[in-house]
């Protein structure tokens, strides 16, 4: 079977679908496809569905559901399968586990090949990072479970994987700037600083972009945009680390054009 909840949710067995149509149903396969491999309690799958009000018929309402999906896994598995539903959502002491092979969850997939990209970053083998953040970031296919109702548990596990993915992408700019990519970096980032107007990271990154494209106008400009915004939404100064970048800016240091990792 194979799930994907980088966008919207799918799971297919065979080319067939297993995702369920009912909300709650839908919920407790997202929960166990961010944890496949691993037991997701049944107190846990509560708290997602029902929050604090968790109803008296909840246990047998859960395990209805849980018959549901093995219901559809049933039908979508082949005549000649070797394990049935029940080997694939396994009841375990005081839970559920999707066991599936590796590389059959794509938010497993993606946060090994981001974890692959982070050490080659890590290590400057920018052309090795670059490439494996920029396969990380291309298994997602729009926001995290998009056509889910999130309840509490899937609420902190879209919220991690979406900070995860800013970082992924952060990551991934700064090697490219690190390889001299400056040039094609802008138009990029500057969809991205319009899209996170607060985001300093990313104003660093297309301040010295821009510097290094010739274009010291635009770096300086997108220093007064974000700082306009800091000031009116927050009453605070861009960080020191994005004034001194100002600074260099301004008298045309000349170690900008040297020391990309200096970010």
């Amino acid at each position: 079977m194979e799930i994907k909840v980088l966008g919207p949710l799918t799971a297919q067995e065979h080319g067939i679908s297993v995702v369920p149509s009912a909300a709650k149903p839908r919920q407790i396969l997202a929960v166990l496809a961010f944890q496949a491999g691993r037991i997701v309690t049944v107190s846990t799958l509560m708290e997602e569905i029902w929050g604090e009000a968790i109803p008296r018929s909840a246990a047998t309402t859960l395990q209805t559901y849980i018959l549901q999906l093995r219901r559809m896994i049933t039908g979508a598995l082949s005549d000649n399968a070797t394990r049935g539903a029940k080997d694939i959502l396994v009841t375990q002491h005081g839970g559920y586990l999707l066991d599936l092979p590796p590389g059959h969850v794509d938010v497993q997939e993606y946060e090994q090949c981001a974890s692959a990209g982070r050490a080659a970053f890590d290590a400057h083998d920018d052309r090795a990072a670059s490439h494996l953040l920029g396969a990380a970031l291309d298994m997602w296919r729009g926001p995290a479970l998009v056509d889910v109702r999130v309840g509490r548990v899937l609420e902190l596990d879209v919220l991690r994987i979406d900070q995860d993915r800013l970082a992924v992408l952060e990551r991934r700019l700064t090697a490219d700037l690190r390889l001299a990519r400056h040039s094609e970096l802008v138009p990029e980032l500057t969809v991205l600083t319009a899209r996170y107007p607060m985001h300093e990271n990313f104003c660093a990154l297309l301040m010295l972009a821009s510097y290094r494209s010739g274009n010291a106008w635009r770096a300086l400009q997108a220093f007064q945009q974000l700082r306009s915004t800091l000031i009116e939404e927050l009453g605070l100064e861009p960080s020191p680390r994005l004034q001194r970048l100002h600074q260099s800016i301004l008298t045309g240091d000349p170690t900008l054009d040297l020391h990309a990792a200096a970010l």
